[in-house]
């Protein structure tokens, strides 16, 4: 395993972008009243972010290659 290489870290890194997503999409509905653009523009990086998150989370699922 080289330098800077820790799959076992990718789970850990993906959870991490999961509940960043959660926090700024309920930052969003708490706030009174947020400027349209403003709530699009989070709501989607949020989207973005959950799905990424997904992806990194559960890359360590498939079984490796031979």
């Amino acid at each position: 395993m080289g330098r800077g290489d820790h799959p076992e870290r990718t789970p850990v890194y993906g959870a991490g972008l999961i509940v960043a997503a959660m926090l700024s999409g309920l930052a969003v509905q708490v706030w009174t009243h947020p400027p349209l653009p403003v709530r699009v523009i989070v709501l989607v990086a949020a989207l973005v972010a959950a799905i990424v998150g997904v992806g990194m989370t559960l890359r360590d699922l498939t079984p490796p290659r031979k």
